[in-house]
């Protein structure tokens, strides 16, 4: 036993020494290709496209990879495209970035703000890259251009996807029904990237484990007895009940889970009625679940389906109108960063940026349909990235008049451009290089 640690032992050591000679090659070419990179940001910022309409930004995208030597597959799965790199024996590295935008009206004032573009009905909307999809396929373009230039300083194949949907969790899911793992070389390992404005220009965020919750959506059809609202008592009141029901749901995350069981329930939407004179005869509601197991999803659901009941119960409905619980089969299921993957990955990022600029970020309640590429039959380690995305300089500044920088989805989303670009390529680049190295 202490044999095969020690071997194991100096194999790492050995992979570091022969990795660290790359380190200056990794950081000349990430600077030679940023410039590049950052141009293409800038034109992705300024032309964004929303989900499932990632018409243009999909030829590009593809083209990028034409370029590049790539085998390229357009139109995969929907507005996807597929690139396979085929450098030698070793192993097979998958990297994913997303390319929709959101229905947001920039507020920036960048000279690169976006435009107006039509929705799938042909209405006029203003849209935004304000989730950093432009900063996650410049990078992604960018380190695919670095490692190109340097396929001497590695072996084996690249499996690359610019995705659509990612905000409407399609792409992913639509990908793998397609036939990403059946098509093309399954890949040994799968990463990506997604900024975090919390986090400065330079740093990454990284954990392994839980990175981004799973989500679920749940629509509840509450049922009453309708009736004028003059005489209530002639009545059942389907927005009393679904008052209680929102009410009962509060307890569930602090009374029926335990205190390190994270979940959340939210109800968003609740719809009723149509004057102020008239009691309806039901009330929709709809909720949206985030959790980390499958077990507390299970308790949630459950919870949901019996304070529901139980308040139409209480109000005097019958059985055979209890609320309707409807749980959507569409999710996102958490993002779990594979442990060994994920220390490989802060290993070859210390030679890059430092130790001193990898932090261990917590879990987050958002979804990400990157998750998806972990689940499946091949049982692919992945490893998603936070991307520190706002200039220190900002961040002291900000932290200094008691403020924090603008959040994802926000209308004044302003990352320094530049220096994220610079950083992701730079530790992308290196994470395949250290993974692949010859």
């Amino acid at each position: 036993m202490k044999l095969k640690l020690l071997s194991s032992l100096l194999v790492m050591v050995v992979q570091t020494g022969v990795f660290a000679q790359s380190v200056e090659i990794i950081k000349a070419e990430a600077e030679k290709q940023t410039g590049y990179a950052l141009e293409l940001c800038k034109h992705l910022h300024a032309n964004p496209e929303l989900s499932f309409q990632e018409f243009e930004t999909s030829k590009r995208m593809a083209s990028e990879l034409e370029q590049l030597g790539f085998e390229v597959t357009r139109n995969f799965g929907g507005n996807s495209v597929v690139g396979v790199f085929r450098n030698g024996d070793g192993p097979t590295v998958m990297l994913r970035t997303d390319m929709d935008a959101l229905p947001v009206e920039e507020k920036t004032g960048f000279d690169f703000a976006s435009i107006k573009t039509a929705d799938l009905n042909g209405d006029e909307v203003a849209v935004m890259h304000a989730c950093g999809h432009d900063i996650h396929m410049s990078t992604w373009t960018g380190t695919l251009r670095s490692l190109v230039d340097l396929k001497d300083e590695w072996s084996g194949n690249l499996l690359v996807i610019a995705q659509q949907a990612e905000e409407y969790s399609g792409g992913a899911g639509q990908a793998i029904e397609a036939g990403l793992f059946t098509k093309f070389p399954v890949p040994d390992y799968a990463l990506a990237y997604h900024i975090n404005p919390e986090l400065e220009t330079g740093q990454i965020g990284l954990r392994g484990g839980p990175v981004f919750a799973g989500v679920k959506t749940v629509e509840i059809t509450v049922y009453g007895v309708g009736g004028h609202g003059a005489y209530p008592q002639k009545c059942i009141d389907p927005i009393v009940i679904a008052s209680r029901i929102v009410t009962d749901l509060q307890t569930i995350v602090s009374r029926e889970l335990g205190p390190t069981e994270p979940a959340v329930v939210t109800v968003g939407s609740i719809h009723g009625g149509t004057r102020p004179n008239i009691i309806p005869d039901e009330v929709k509601m709809e909720l949206t679940l985030r959790y980390f197991s499958d077990e507390t999803i299970k308790k949630v659901i459950a919870a949901i389906e019996r304070i529901s009941a139980a308040a139409a119960k209480t109000a005097g409905m019958p059985d055979d109108k209890l609320p309707k619980v409807f749980v959507d089969p569409a999710e996102t299921p958490p993002v779990l960063n594979d442990n060994e993957l994920s220390a490989n990955v802060i290993g070859y990022a210390k030679e890059i940026i430092g130790a001193e600029n990898i932090i261990e970020t917590q879990p987050e309640m958002v979804g990400e349909d990157f998750g998806k590429y972990g689940l499946t039959p091949e049982d692919v380690p992945i490893c998603l990235i936070w991307l520190g995305s706002t200039s220190p300089e900002l961040m002291d500044k900000l932290k200094a008049e008691g403020l924090r920088p603008s959040p994802l989805h926000s209308p004044t989303l302003t990352p320094d451009y530049e220096n994220t670009i610079k950083t992701g390529i730079e530790v992308m680049t290196a994470n395949v290089i250290g993974l692949m190295k010859k």
